[in-house]
Parts: C-alpha cells; structure tokens; sequence
C-alpha cells in the first residue's frame, strides 16, 4: 500500500503543476506522451488506449478536450468510420515539451534522489513484464 500511496501523492502533484501551469492534466499529458512515441506522432485510438492502459471508449472520452483546445486532431478512417486516427498537433508537441519541462522541475523537487533509479528501472521492467491488455 505504501508504494500506492507514494505514487498517488507523486500523481496529485505532478497534476497540480500541470493543470495550474498549462491547464492540462497529468492524466492528459501521459496521454499526449503515449501518443507522441508512435510513428508520425499519431495512433489509431484502439492502440493508444492499450498503451495507456484504458478502454477505447475511455480514450475517445478522454481526447474529446485534447481536440477542443486544438492539441491532438483525428483523422477518420474512410473505409471503417468507427476507426480513427489520434494525432498530436503542433500545438500538441509545443505542450508536451512545455508539460514534460514542468514534470522534470516537480520530480526535481520531490525528495527522491536517494532511490536508486536501478532499482525504479528494474521493478518497472518487472511491472511491465507482468502487465495484463486493458479489458475491452
């Protein structure tokens, strides 16, 4: 339960800083930094929702604001309208860099230089390794 813990108090900062600082939220930006790792910085939604471990029905909620504020635009599928593709824009890549600056200050001045990153490194391979797809 500790580790839960840390990373709900990690989590709940980082999004205050974010939201306040770029009015985005943490759960946006991991979103927007899943998104920017695939080919051209664009995924088919059904894709992006695996990476960030929710239902595609949750991803295309969770873009609907990404859209609004012109970072992420779609691009629907012309042979199968229920597939589109998520894409970051310009704007998109411009506040990810500005939201990963902002993550990269808070983690900075969390008291946690004295966790080995080895030991972060190794139990999140360990995570990932064990990781079940996201249900349907």
């Amino acid at each position: 339960m500790t580790l839960i813990e840390i990373a709900d108090l990690i989590e709940r900062r980082l999004d205050r800083e974010i939201s306040f600082r770029r009015g985005i939220s943490f759960r946006e930006f991991r979103i927007l930094k899943s998104l920017s790792r695939f080919p051209q910085a664009g995924a088919m939604r059904v894709d992006l929702a695996a990476e960030v471990g929710l239902t595609p029905s949750a991803i295309t909620r969770a873009l609907k604001p990404l859209e609004k504020i012109g970072v992420v635009t779609s691009i629907r599928s012309e042979r199968d309208s229920r597939s589109s593709l998520a894409r970051l824009t310009d704007a998109g890549r411009e506040m990810l860099a500005d939201a990963q600056a902002i993550v990269d200050d808070a983690l900075a001045d969390m008291p946690i230089e004295h966790i080995p990153g080895a030991a972060l490194d190794e139990l999140h391979a360990a995570l990932l390794a064990t990781r079940r797809p996201a249900a349907s």
